[in-house]
């Protein structure tokens, strides 16, 4: 198998496991067969081992000491960390973009973002396409992580890797759940309000509103959890919680 061959079968052994991991198709805290998974995946075992060695840099396995891999569980204090961290992440990328000054291309990027999300919520929460304004949400934050610091973009990837750290977390399959729909609403006012500082250069209010904006999904995540446990299934993140 050439080069390109190899690359494929790696990437489809990623995809594979980490969509098998996040359905909650395999248990927390179980040890992980190469030969189960292999066969389950249709691959060989070297681009499996190659994609396990890569979820664990991710943080989404563990290795454990009588060799192999183990599938990580995490606690609800674990994932309201996660959110946090990438709260003071994305706070520090939008303070160093505003700081520094982004180009008139970029902004004007964000703001035909902005527009397009606006048109996704329409006028009231009946109106509202809610699969494209998580599908938009998605885009506006990764341009944002593109503003400032490389360094700080490559961690932001890094923490939003875990399944209930990104910024779709708890909005996935949640379209006909009122209380999240009506949530939309105040996150798009931060968007603007971030994509204003930004403009403005006002680096301060730039971190301020980003680290508040990512405690929108903290919110979520209590609503699921404390107020409505009937949607926990349909979390597919929530499947690496336990207690």
């Amino acid at each position: 198998m050439d080069g390109g061959g190899r690359a494929i079968q790696s990437q489809r052994a990623l995809m594979g496991l980490r969509e098998l991991i996040v359905s909650g198709e395999l248990r927390a805290g179980a040890r992980l067969s190469e030969v189960a998974l292999a066969g389950r995946l249709g691959l060989s075992r070297t681009p499996l081992r190659a994609a396990l060695a890569r979820l664990a840099q991710e943080g989404l396995i563990e290795a454990i000491p009588s060799g192999g891999y183990a599938l990580r569980s995490f606690s609800r204090e674990d994932v309201v960390d996660a959110i946090e961290l990438r709260g003071v992440l994305e706070g520090t990328a939008v303070r160093l973009a505003a700081e520094r000054g982004v180009a008139a291309g970029r902004l004007g990027a964000l703001r035909r973002l902005l527009e397009a999300l606006d048109s996704s919520l329409g006028g009231d929460v009946a109106d509202m396409d809610f699969d494209r304004y998580v599908e938009l949400n998605a885009t506006f934050h990764e341009q944002l992580w593109a503003l400032g610091s490389a360094v700080v973009r490559r961690e932001i990837e890094r923490v939003t890797r875990l399944p209930f750290a990104s910024p779709s977390a708890f909005l996935d399959k949640q379209a006909d759940v009122p209380a999240i729909r009506r949530s939309l609403y105040g996150a798009q006012a931060q968007h603007r309000a971030m994509v204003k500082a930004i403009e403005q250069r006002e680096g301060a209010r730039a971190e301020s509103l980003a680290r508040e904006h990512a405690r929108l999904a903290r919110h979520n995540l209590e609503h699921v959890l404390d107020e409505d446990r009937s949607l926990i299934g349909r979390v597919t993140a929530l499947a690496l919680v336990v207690g």
